[in-house]
Parts: C-alpha cells; sequence; structure tokens
C-alpha cells in the first residue's frame, strides 16, 4: 500500500516572476488553495482572511459543507478583486471593513444576513437538500451559495459606495426607489401579501420588490452573475452561431474579459444570447435552465447603473 502524508506548509513554496509565495493556513483544512507573499507575516490569504466565525470542526459534517462555503466565498472575493474594490477585514477595520460568520443556526434566531459589514450564512445553506427545500417553500426560481454571497456583499458595498454619494445616491433613488422607506414594514407587507402585481415589469425578483435595499441587492448578485459568467465564457472561447431562421440577435462571440469591457450594451447583449444558448442545453439534458430570469428594460436599467458605478471605481 502506498501512502501519502500531505507536506506541511512549511515545505511548500512557489516562485513565480522571481517572487515566493507559500499556500494560505487553511489549505491544510483543504478549504483553501490560494497563495500568500512568502515574506507576508499573514497566515490567510486575501479570501481567508476575511473569515470572523468558522463553524465547529469537531463535527466532520461541518467541515463538509465549510469546504462548500469557502468555494463560493473564494468566488466572489476573486470577483470584487477583479472590480478592485474596498477589502478590508473588519477584524482590522472596525468601522469600514468586512467579515464573514459561518453560523449552525441551532436554537438560535440567527438569520443569514448582512449588518454593518458582517455577512452571516447559516452552515445549513451549504446542505443542497436544505437549500431546495427552502426554495421551494419561498417559491423562489433560483437559490445558491454563490448567490447569497453575491446579494449579501451587494449591501455592503451600497453602504460603501452610495450612502454617502450625493450623486449615486440620487441615482439610485430614481432607479431603484427611496431606501428611507420602513425597511421592516416592507419586509412584513412582501410577506403577508406577497409581490405587488405586475413586478415582473420592474424588478428581477419577487424579493426585489420588497424594499429599495433589496432590489439593489437582488440586481448587484444578478449583475455579478453575468461578469462572472461572461468571463468564464471568454477563457473557453464561446461563439453562438445558431443554425436557425431570424436568430442573428442570438449570435455572438464572447472575445473579451468582461472586467475590461466598459462597453455594457455589448455585455449585455452577448449575455442575453449565452444564456439562452446554455438553457437550452439543460432542456435538452432535461435540467432547469441555469437562468431562469427576464432581463426586462428596467432591470437592464439598474444593471448599468451598477456598471457604471464599478467602472467609475476601476
Amino acid at each position: 500500500m502506498i501512502s501519502f502524508k500531505k507536506p506541511a506548509l512549511s515545505d511548500l513554496s512557489i516562485w513565480h516572476e522571481g517572487n515566493a509565495f507559500r499556500y494560505c493556513k487553511n489549505y491544510e483544512k483543504d478549504t483553501c488553495n490560494w497563495m500568500v507573499p512568502a515574506e507576508s507575516p499573514d497566515m490567510y490569504c486575501a479570501a481567508c482572511s476575511l473569515n470572523r466565525t468558522i463553524p465547529n470542526l469537531t463535527d466532520f459534517q461541518n467541515i463538509q459543507k465549510w469546504r462548500r462555503l469557502e468555494v463560493a466565498k473564494h468566488r466572489l472575493v476573486y470577483q470584487l478583486q477583479r472590480f478592485g474594490l474596498p477589502l478590508e477585514s473588519k477584524m482590522q477595520d472596525p468601522d469600514t471593513g468586512l467579515c464573514f460568520d459561518f453560523i449552525s443556526k441551532g436554537n438560535s434566531s440567527v438569520m443569514t444576513g448582512h449588518a454593518n459589514g458582517v455577512i452571516t450564512i447559516l452552515l445549513s445553506e451549504a446542505d443542497a437538500v436544505h437549500r431546495e427545500q427552502i426554495k421551494r417553500q419561498m417559491s423562489e426560481r433560483y437559490r445558491t451559495l454563490v448567490g447569497h454571497f453575491r446579494h449579501e456583499v451587494g449591501h455592503y458595498y451600497w453602504d460603501r459606495v452610495i450612502k454617502e454619494n450625493e450623486q449615486l445616491l440620487a441615482e439610485f433613488r430614481e432607479l431603484f426607489g427611496d431606501e428611507r422607506a420602513d425597511y421592516r414594514e416592507s419586509l412584513k407587507k412582501h410577506y403577508e401579501k406577497g409581490p405587488p402585481s405586475g413586478w415582473r415589469d420592474n424588478y428581477i425578483s419577487k424579493y426585489a420588490s420588497t424594499h429599495p435595499w433589496e432590489d439593489w441587492a437582488e440586481t448587484w448578485a444578478h449583475y455579478l452573475h453575468l461578469m462572472d459568467t461572461a468571463e468564464t465564457a471568454y477563457f473557453y472561447g464561446f461563439t453562438i452561431d445558431p443554425h436557425l431562421k431570424d436568430v442573428n440577435h442570438m449570435k455572438t462571440t464572447i472575445d473579451y474579459d468582461p472586467y475590461l469591457l466598459r462597453d455594457f450594451e455589448r455585455l449585455i447583449s452577448s449575455s442575453t444570447a449565452l444564456f439562452f444558448a446554455i438553457n437550452s442545453v439543460n432542456r435538452s439534458m432535461g435540467i432547469p435552465d441555469v437562468y431562469p430570469f427576464i432581463l426586462n428594460t428596467k432591470v437592464v436599467g439598474k444593471m448599468r447603473f451598477i456598471h457604471s458605478v464599478l467602472f467609475s471605481e476601476i
């Protein structure tokens, strides 16, 4: 029998362009493969250093769920880095920093959400069966781990980027509504009466109709969905040329890095064609659409605003 002993962190180093790097400390737990400059005093990478609370690792099931959470969180952090957005740890910057608490609910009333830079994700969300049950209960068309991360971090960056900028705040209110409306009352109304009639003409989801803050976070998350999918398509060299009549609007070549593309109209048109093609492939396999949403004119306008905000930050 051949046995394999995982090498210690001190034995692992990688050189790139004359610089030495070592693995993040969470490599030892098989939850991270990111690296840290060898001379850095930090033990954790840019993504893992944002963790304030991790699950109880004496429970093997918790370890498995934490790994799934980290995959989604690392994907999010990569996107935030591509945009050059501020990513200070709340442990280093208590006033404006960001951190993550991964919590097992137990008997507490804690919920997945965001508050003052603290993003809480329930460990149960990493359980695919539980997540599907909640999806059905809430009549949601889409519920994923990376979707949670993208939504909640949208609240954080609203506070960082929009809240204190008078010009952006005025533009936000024009598109999303006045966020000074009572949030708790808005939530109560939503859960008691449901979304307003005709919500599909103005919002990306039912939940987005709850309050301007939720509309922003939902739209922000979908914008990040588009960007990540477009980047993946770019690196795989996707070209879509349907052999169908009168579908020129469904032809596209993803030959651009979306994080370097200021032309929002090109992004949205090519993403529409891309999702249409991927959804069609999924239907051929008898599985749900990968992107079961319609980007109406109002939603596209909101995404255009988010695009302009993020590219003005670069």
